[in-house]
């Protein structure tokens, strides 16, 4: 029996870990929590995860909330035996936490901006069109980072895929539909088809 078990709801930034956990092939249990019902602000919930947010992995018997905490987790634990993950103590160990961290400081930052001055469920006068337009060019900027750095390469650390390009890919064709433009960087849109044509990421989607 497995010692994992996965809160999360379909198409939010749980998709990543729910990825990662089918690329890495290790049993686990699925709990979908129906966001718009209110499931993650229930008692027994908000005990595990105070945040009131998805993703949550329970592991060993202790829960750990952020994606970004759980990735790493798994990375350690099962990801370099898979060959999902660097092994410890080696540059292309620190080359994925630095896209793992820049992910979830540099590009979420810049989306959570988008989103919080364009999405109807926030109040009109709050949600300023100059933030969001100034979101939109960091965002690009961003993405031309990304772009740059997957030259001449297929996948970001060691040439390899890894929970590293899981960490990040997730987000790209979701801000895509907030008018993020990605046409302009090639080398992020070949890698974008070949890490979701992957089985695991197929088996995704469907929730």
């Amino acid at each position: 029996m497995s010692d994992l078990k996965f809160y999360y709801a379909p198409m939010t930034s749980a998709d990543r870990v729910h990825w990662a956990l089918e690329e890495l092939g290790v049993p686990y249990e699925k709990v979908k929590l129906d966001l718009a019902a209110g499931d993650q602000r229930k008692p027994e919930y908000l005990a595990l995860n105070p945040n009131g947010k998805v993703p949550l992995l329970i592991a060993e018997g202790k829960p750990i909330f952020e994606g970004l905490a759980i990735l790493l987790y798994l990375g350690e634990r099962f990801g370099v035996d898979k060959g999902l993950f660097p092994p410890p103590l080696s540059g292309d160990r620190a080359e994925a936490f630095k896209w793992m961290a820049w992910s979830n400081v540099t590009l979420f930052e810049a989306t959570t901006r988008l989103l919080r001055n364009t999405l109807e469920r926030f109040p009109a006068d709050e949600r300023n069109p100059k933030v969001a337009e100034g979101a939109k060019q960091d965002l690009a900027n961003g993405i031309g980072i990304l772009d740059r750095a997957l030259e001449g390469k297929e996948y970001l650390v060691g040439n390899q895929f890894s929970l590293a390009d899981v960490a990040i890919v997730t987000a790209l064709p979701f801000l895509a539909r907030f008018g993020v433009d990605l046409s302009p960087f090639a080398n992020v849109n070949a890698w974008i088809a070949r890490c979701t044509s992957r089985p695991a990421a197929q088996r995704v989607r469907p929730g």
